[in-house]
């Protein structure tokens, strides 16, 4: 049987990528290391959007739109592949990290809870 939405999967991994490139864009922007010439790529960008004239029409739904978003995702891509690489594979780094917290093993019973009472998760040492 096929599946029902075979592009789910690759959506999801577009919407994810994108998420994680803005991320490292908004990370990048912030760091004095990167020099200010590069930061103007988005800014760019941006000031395109925002203008009021485009490539393609507005008012035209949809169509309108396409080349400001082209514009965005490509003012992302170059401002990143123009950042020093050691400093994007720094923030890149960091934001796979993994979240430092204190954990503990709880067993079944705790899990257990009786009818009509709320599930809430505690930090330790608070009660």
């Amino acid at each position: 049987m096929p599946e029902k939405y075979p592009a789910a999967p690759e959506a999801a991994n577009l919407l994810t990528e994108a998420y994680r490139s803005l991320r490292l864009t908004w990370r990048l922007l912030r760091d004095d290391r990167v020099p200010a010439w590069t930061k103007a790529i988005p800014a760019a960008a941006v000031a395109y959007v925002l203008f009021p004239l485009d490539l393609l029409i507005d008012p035209i739904l949809g169509l309108g739109q396409l080349d400001d978003i082209a514009v965005a995702v490509l003012a992302v891509k170059m401002f990143i592949e123009a950042c020093p690489p050691d400093i994007v594979q720094e923030h890149r780094e960091a934001l796979e990290g993994v979240v430092d917290a204190d954990y503990r093993v709880v067993s079944d019973r705790e899990l257990e809870i009786e009818p009509g009472a709320s599930r809430r998760i505690e930090e330790p040492g608070r009660r």
